[in-house]
């Protein structure tokens, strides 16, 4: 009789495996499928406004982000949110600012407050701004990958050329 429970139980058990990893790979695959392109502008912004205001001013201690310049994203961009007075910039990055092969590269779930020192701000916003305006604009990854290499070909051609 315990043979005959043993039995059931483990022919019970294995058939719950195969159900849950057959259910688990298909939602392995609807994750990746459901990210596999650019979802609609609405899910990536955030409906209200002082929240994403509140998620930048996060990115860095009190001290830096009270007098910081807290940008948000706008139908065609990012816009100034808070006017700043120290130089740094508070942001909520989206998914697109990840590397190109990144799976959760369009997942419109995905915010990460950042905040640039003022170096930075000069630097390094400027390709979050124009990563965000090509993703905006309808560029697939391929074109921004092309854009941003004839970009960076361009400024490195620049910056080496002697001046006239």
């Amino acid at each position: 009789m315990e043979r005959k429970i043993f039995k059931t139980t483990g022919w019970g058990a294995l058939a719950l495996i195969a159900v849950m990893s057959v259910a688990w790979q298909g939602q392995a695959q609807d994750a990746k499928a459901s990210y596999s392109s650019m979802a609609s502008i609405d899910q990536y912004l955030m409906t209200d406004r002082n929240a994403e205001i509140a998620l930048a001013r996060n990115a860095a201690p009190g001290t830096i982000s009270r007098e910081a310049k807290l940008l948000i994203l706008g139908r065609h961009g990012y816009e100034t949110g808070v006017e700043g007075k120290n130089g740094w910039v508070c942001v909520v990055e989206r998914s697109w600012k990840s590397p190109f092969d990144n799976p959760e590269f369009w997942n419109p779930k995905l915010r990460g407050p950042i905040c640039f020192n003022p170096p930075a701000a000069r630097s390094i916003l400027p390709i979050t701004y124009r990563r965000t305006e090509m993703v905006l604009a309808g560029f697939s990854k391929a074109q921004m990958i092309d854009s941003t290499k004839a970009h960076t070909i361009s400024m490195n051609y620049q910056r080496w050329t002697p001046a006239q």
